[in-house]
């Protein structure tokens, strides 16, 4: 069955590659971006001319109103949306403890629980009505690592997972699921300007030996998304390489 799915901030990254494999899978995407139009529509026109169905949203995702007139659009041009992919971020700064701030918290509590809160709210009415909805947060390895001068995202990263936990419980019931993809450190165009030693010490420390790539997070996704997924609710899939097994 061909499906509607939404992947927020889609136009490159992670989000790009999970709204590739979701085309690729079958389903009818919504690319939401920001500020990324141009990267939006390239993307858009890669998943037509290999035969899928894709189209471009405009919204940032922190903002009730333009959530909503963005879901309007998707609902008219593409149908219901049956698979939520919360994928948006924005500045990750690190920050030793004296130079943090609760404004630094709320910066990254705006994507990882704001956002999906208020996507969820506008989708689920639809998810309820037809009795299927997949609601798949992606989320990091860092809740486990403690990464140091990062309390901001990782504390962040943690209500998310708590989140996505609860409402498995509440949604459960509806045939909705809902789970958390926590990658590991996947270089994309955002890690452009990492140091070579930064990245090998990083693979030095992988059990299978190298990072992964978005590819391995978007197949993830697509399974979660999947009919053969049905059974699988409130979990966090780390796609990570071993890098949390302790």
């Amino acid at each position: 069955m061909q499906r509607t799915t939404l992947v927020t901030g889609a136009s490159r990254g992670l989000g790009a590659a999970i709204a590739l494999e979701q085309a690729a899978q079958g389903n009818k995407v919504a690319v939401n971006y920001c500020s990324s139009n141009d990267a939006a529509e390239q993307l858009c026109a890669r998943i037509r001319l290999a035969g899928g169905v894709a189209m471009p949203f405009q919204a940032d995702v922190r903002d009730e109103a333009q959530i909503d007139h963005m879901i309007g659009e998707i609902e008219k041009a593409l149908g219901g949306v049956d698979v939520l992919v919360a994928n948006a971020t924005g500045p990750q700064p690190m920050l030793s403890i004296e130079e943090q701030t609760w404004q630094a918290y709320l910066d990254q509590l705006e994507f990882f629980v704001k956002s999906p809160l208020l996507l969820l709210k506008r989708v689920l009415p639809g998810m309820r009505q037809r009795s299927f909805g997949r609601i798949i947060n992606i989320g990091s390895e860092v809740m486990e690592l403690g990464n140091p001068r990062f309390a901001n995202y990782v504390a962040a990263k943690g209500a998310q997972l708590g989140m996505t936990r609860s409402w498995a419980r509440e949604l459960g019931p509806t045939g909705i699921t809902v789970n958390l993809v926590a990658p590991g450190w996947i270089p994309v165009e955002r890690h452009a300007e990492a140091a070579a030693d930064e990245l090998e010490a990083y693979r030095l420390g992988v059990p299978l030996g190298y990072q992964g790539a978005p590819l391995d997070i978007a197949k993830m996704v697509a399974f979660l998304a999947s009919d053969e997924a049905r059974f699988l609710t409130g979990q966090k899939f780390s796609v990570n390489g071993g890098n949390t097994l302790s």
